[in-house]
């Protein structure tokens, strides 16, 4: 009986399969076909590992089967695509070029490692992951030498000093930059870079409201670590948020450009002045009708006690 019911389901399995080539997957199922995590999957898409395409309903995200294809034949697969993705924190990151946690911090402080990720600890802390691959080929490149051994150089100590700490604000670039791959329409792109800006900004570089009310409707949805108005939240809304003034002037000349080429592309659309209603006209209040119906009866008996009528 068993070997009965194998032979039935065997040719249904392989129809399923022929009938479905062309179909996109999910992130989740993808993830699956794929043997990865769902974060995993996730961070191979921001990197642009896997491809990804819009479903027929416009949303985004979904994996065609011959992309799972082309990468399930790849040399070395699963093996290569996860050691692409492999993330390190401080931690395992200065083990694995062999410095210290201070200087590969500071490494990264300077800019020279840019994080691929970050996420918020139990304590509430930054956590900055980085690519493995990344960090490994900084410390294979000979000009980089002197970064991992000795004292670090007078002018990047000075700005050390100073404060200066590239990691949010490299991160956002990057962010940027996969928000921008996967847009697949101009409005989608000027809200990507919205994203990156306060609604103060956002509002003097976009003055139309119908505009910015369109715009609004295509911004990306942030990672938030923690309910919305929670510490947790609120620190991350700030890593995600342009800061330094050069950073924001960069962000909003290319806001505006990217407004405009949408607009003239696709112009946001707006109500049709035949279909607004006209203002109701005011009517009075009931407090002035009744006085004023007082006052008429009012006048209205001394008319009649007039001696002269």
């Amino acid at each position: 009986m068993s070997g009965n019911t194998a032979t039935r389901e065997f040719p249904v399995a392989t129809e399923h399969i022929r009938t479905t080539r062309d179909a996109l997957l999910a992130p989740g199922r993808a993830a699956r076909v794929l043997g990865l995590k769902r974060s995993e999957f996730d961070l191979a898409v921001h990197l642009g590992r896997i491809r990804t395409a819009p479903d027929d309903g416009g949303g985004g995200g979904r994996v065609t089967r011959d992309e799972i294809e082309r990468i399930r034949s790849a040399d070395g697969f699963p093996e290569t695509l996860r050691a692409g993705i492999r993330t390190v924190g401080t931690t395992e990151g200065a083990a694995l070029i062999e410095v210290t946690r201070a200087r590969f911090t500071r490494l990264a402080r300077l800019g020279l490692l840019v994080p691929v990720k970050f996420y918020l600890n139990r304590y509430r802390a930054v956590v900055w992951l980085y690519l493995a691959d990344e960090v490994e080929q900084f410390a294979r490149d000979e000009r980089n030498v002197p970064l991992l051994k000795g004292r670090t150089p007078e002018g990047l100590r000075d700005q050390l000093a100073e404060g200066l700490d590239l990691r949010p604000r490299n991160w956002r670039g990057r962010y940027l930059g996969f928000l921008l791959r996967q847009a697949h329409d101009p409005w989608v792109r000027a809200a990507a870079v919205a994203s990156l800006l306060d609604g103060v900004e956002i509002a003097e570089v976009v003055r139309d409201p119908y505009e910015r009310s369109h715009l609004h409707r295509f911004r990306p949805v942030r990672p938030s670590p923690g309910s919305s108005g929670s510490s947790g939240a609120q620190l991350a809304e700030e890593i995600m948020t342009g800061a330094d003034p050069d950073e924001i002037e960069w962000l909003r000349t290319d806001l505006a450009d990217a407004v405009a080429a949408a607009r003239e592309q696709r112009p946001a659309p707006r109500p049709d002045p035949r279909t607004v209603p006209a203002p109701a006209r005011p009517q009075p209040a009931p407090s002035e009708t009744e006085e004023s119906g007082r006052l008429r009866g009012l006048l209205g008996r001394l008319w009649r006690r007039d001696p002269a009528a």
